[in-house]
């Protein structure tokens, strides 16, 4: 986590008790326009590829997990909470999921357009390659904070 972040996730939480741990990320390929719909409540959830998490050893989210959302220029914008995590696999997640990620026209069409080209090239630097039945990590948040300047 940049120092920006971790001042903003020590700011918020001055005085109370901190949760243990924290992630710092950015979502999508336009960071800005996704956490501006988060700040705007349009986007309450987000889904990415299981198969990530085991290939760059990351943790898969947790309910009551914290994230502080980046801008495009690894600021802090907002700080979320889930309030749900599944893991599905990619042609069984619900079309609730997908119009709670606020996207585009809010169609499963659209979501699934839009994730099937983005674990298609993600997968491609692994050496895999994109099935319909793939795991989606789905994640369901809450919108905690919005950084003031």
């Amino acid at each position: 986590m940049n120092e920006k972040a971790n001042q903003y996730w020590s700011e918020f939480w001055q005085g109370k008790e901190m949760p243990k741990s924290v992630k710092a990320e950015q979502f999508g390929f336009d960071p800005d326009i996704l956490a501006q719909l988060v700040i705007e409540g349009k986007k309450t959830a987000t889904s990415s590829a299981y198969v990530l998490y085991e290939l760059e050893n990351e943790q898969i989210p947790a309910i009551d997990s914290y994230s502080i959302l980046l801008n495009s220029n690894e600021e802090p914008v907002a700080i979320i909470k889930n309030v749900d995590v599944q893991i599905l696999p990619m042609n069984k997640v619900p079309h609730e999921h997908a119009i709670a990620e606020g996207e585009g026209d809010l169609s499963y069409e659209y979501w699934w357009n839009g994730h099937k080209t983005a674990f298609t090239m993600d997968l491609e630097e692994y050496d895999m390659v994109f099935s319909e039945d793939m795991l989606v990590v789905c994640e369901r948040f809450a919108l905690v904070d919005v950084k003031t300047t």
